[in-house]
């Protein structure tokens, strides 16, 4: 296995494990999360260093990377009769029809999610396919709304950026590569208002500085109106389902 500085690797075990260069580090961190990991490594050490410090304690990772997926797990919403979500442009119900198949029903604002009056609500099959149309309606939704919202706060704050990409991670809100490309998750749907303009401007503040310096939180601050850290902790009471 071929392992480069800022790279990213599929794991058999793990998942999807990020490499990230730091400088001014003295230790390998992980972060673990419920599909792989994200790895920062000192620039003194290499990323196999950093591979090889993970399957040391591969037990233990291994261990916590279970107990997110369960506490994921447990707090995934179920599909059930009564069954309402808000996101940030439309509001998801079910409603008991004459049909014989799931059928998605959207129009301004509201998602109406049609099914069999005798469905069972404890089929996986249905539970997966009741969300799978969500996503489908959120991601629609993500790209008709992010982009146009990314420029606005860029025009507003005098930032510069090559475009936005919508994906479906489970990771990260959103990134920024050093090409000045900014990739949000449409998992974005699911939050406040405010909470997309932070972590879209997030990204945009990563456009003057690819890091998490002062300097960087000291442009958050001018852009959110010194609430950065505010925001940031209700940000993070918030999971991805």
């Amino acid at each position: 296995m071929s392992i480069t500085s800022n790279s990213n690797i599929s794991d058999p075990s793990f998942g999807r494990i990020e490499f990230v260069r730091k400088a001014g580090m003295r230790h390998i961190r992980v972060r673990i999360m419920e599909d792989g990991l994200r790895v920062s490594v000192p620039v003194p050490a290499s990323n196999k260093n950093a591979l090889d410090f993970i399957y040391e304690n591969k037990e233990e990772i291994l261990k916590k990377q279970r107990l997110i997926r369960q506490k994921k797990e447990a707090n995934h919403l179920k599909i059930q009769p009564g069954f309402r979500l808000r996101t940030f442009s439309f509001e998801v119900s079910l409603s008991p029809s004459v049909r014989e198949v799931i059928h998605f029903k959207f129009t301004e604002g509201n998602l109406t999610i049609e099914h069999p009056a005798s469905i069972d609500f404890e089929d996986k099959v249905f539970q997966e396919h009741c969300w799978n149309g969500i996503v489908y309606f959120m991601r629609k939704e993500a790209r008709r709304i992010l982009p146009v919202r990314t420029a606005e706060l860029a025009t507003r704050f005098g930032f510069t950026y090559s475009g936005v990409k919508i994906q479906s991670g489970k990771t990260r809100w959103g990134s920024c590569s050093r090409g000045r490309n900014i990739n949000l998750s449409l998992y974005l749907m699911l939050l406040p208002g405010r909470l997309i303009d932070y972590v879209i401007l997030h990204e945009l503040c990563h456009t003057k500085e690819m890091n998490h310096s002062d300097r960087f939180w000291q442009w958050m601050d001018r852009v959110t109106d010194s609430k950065s850290s505010e925001l940031r902790k209700e940000l993070k009471k918030y999971n991805m389902p």
